[in-house]
């Protein structure tokens, strides 16, 4: 798959991306909560704001900005890089969890724009996939970044509608009021090199070890 140049957002490559981050897209992100259904378990989120503190700190130092970072690895890479940066992205899941979480969406994200837009990408990792299609199709990082970001951020929320509970409407005014710092989040993480790598949300990590053993779990993760 050789890199595409990057071409002009037009209509149909703004609605192939968003039809990739689409909720409906079969990555089956739905099933994962990211540790998220631990920390509610644990009392640890229980309102809008107790959720919303959680997801600043996943956004911005956890594994929200760190996907940002490989998938802009992946997009800017030679053939020959690839493999190397989807074995950064499977050695820092910091749980057996989050391994088969990025492994299965980026399979499953792989397979389908290999068969449908003819990509060949293989099996990668979620961020992974998603920044080498994006490079073959000749997408924006800028854009593909955004929307990345923003699509992990509504899958985790919609967990939480689900868990906490919280109403479609409250779920989607938080979503609203973190764009900003995505924004943000997106323009910091797409200028930074795969050696500075980091994501310091360990009650995250550790959600997510916990996940494993919880007595009663609707996800997988």
């Amino acid at each position: 798959m050789a890199l595409s140049t990057v071409t002009p957002m037009t209509t149909d490559a703004v609605l192939t991306l968003t039809q990739w981050m689409s909720p409906g897209f079969p990555v089956g992100a739905f099933a994962y909560s990211h540790g998220l259904e631990t920390a509610i378990a644990h009392g640890e989120i229980d309102d809008r704001d107790s959720l919303e503190e959680w997801l600043r700190d996943i956004i911005a130092f956890g594994s929200g900005q760190a996907d940002v970072v490989i998938l802009s690895a992946a997009y800017h890479a030679t053939e020959n890089d690839v493999a190397d940066i989807d074995a950064t992205a499977r050695a820092f899941s910091a749980s057996a969890g989050r391994l088969m979480e990025t492994d299965q969406q980026g399979g499953a994200f792989a397979r389908t724009v290999d068969e449908v837009w003819g990509t060949g990408l293989g099996a990668l990792t979620y961020p992974v996939a998603v920044g080498r299609a994006a490079s073959a199709k000749g997408f924006a990082l800028d854009l593909t970044a955004h929307l990345y970001l923003q699509a992990f951020t509504a899958n985790l929320i919609s967990a939480a509608v689900r868990l906490v509970p919280l109403g479609q409407t409250e779920g989607q005014s938080l979503l609203a009021s973190l764009a900003p710092l995505i924004r943000e989040t997106v323009e910091q993480a797409t200028q930074t090199p795969l050696s500075r790598l980091f994501a310091n949300c360990f009650a995250a990590d550790i959600a997510s070890m916990q996940h494993e053993t919880l007595y009663s779990k609707v996800f997988r993760t």
